[in-house]
């Protein structure tokens, strides 16, 4: 019975990292797109990715045919939805601006664009996960777009205002 247990558990680490050598790096590439930091520093993306593994891992063996990339994927938009939230209170109000390539958006935007655009997600399938209309999400998809395309002119200090008036 103990070599029959120590023979799955073999199989099931073989399996699970095979899955990870084949699936981390663009799943680290959401997560860092979804915190908005930079490529080559970003440890709440890093922290994400570890969490969505050990998730997915814990889970493998319930997960019958089902995707196991899916099942990381859904982990870490609910994850990120749920630390944006507590962070700043509603997913949509952001309090600083990250540096990032996403980061003139609203954690919820980016997690809309992440999936959509980034990921492919269906937007019946993005809006059950995140419990929105389809309408909405088509929404704040194409306005993170907008915003993404066309970036609002930056704003010019005060002081500088009032020192160009001076004459």
């Amino acid at each position: 019975m103990r070599e029959r247990h120590a023979s799955h558990n073999a199989r099931r680490a073989r399996e699970f990292e095979a899955f990870v050598a084949g699936a981390a790096g663009r799943l680290l590439h959401a997560a860092t797109l979804l915190t908005a930091e930079a490529p080559d520093a970003n440890p709440r993306a890093r922290r994400l990715l570890a969490l969505g593994l050990a998730h997915t891992y814990a889970y493998w063996d319930r997960l019958h045919g089902e995707d196991p990339y899916d099942r990381a994927r859904q982990y870490l938009a609910t994850r990120f939805a749920r630390a944006a939230w507590h962070r700043y209170g509603v997913l949509g109000r952001a309090r600083r601006r990250p540096a990032g390539p996403l980061g003139p958006l609203a954690p919820q935007e980016r997690l809309i664009l992440v999936l959509r655009l980034y990921e492919g997600v269906a937007e019946e399938q993005t809006a059950a996960l995140l419990g929105l209309p389809v309408e909405r999400v088509r929404t704040i998809c194409d306005r993170a777009t907008a915003t993404l395309l066309h970036p609002p002119p930056p704003v010019r200090p005060v002081a500088a205002k009032a020192k160009a008036a001076t004459p």
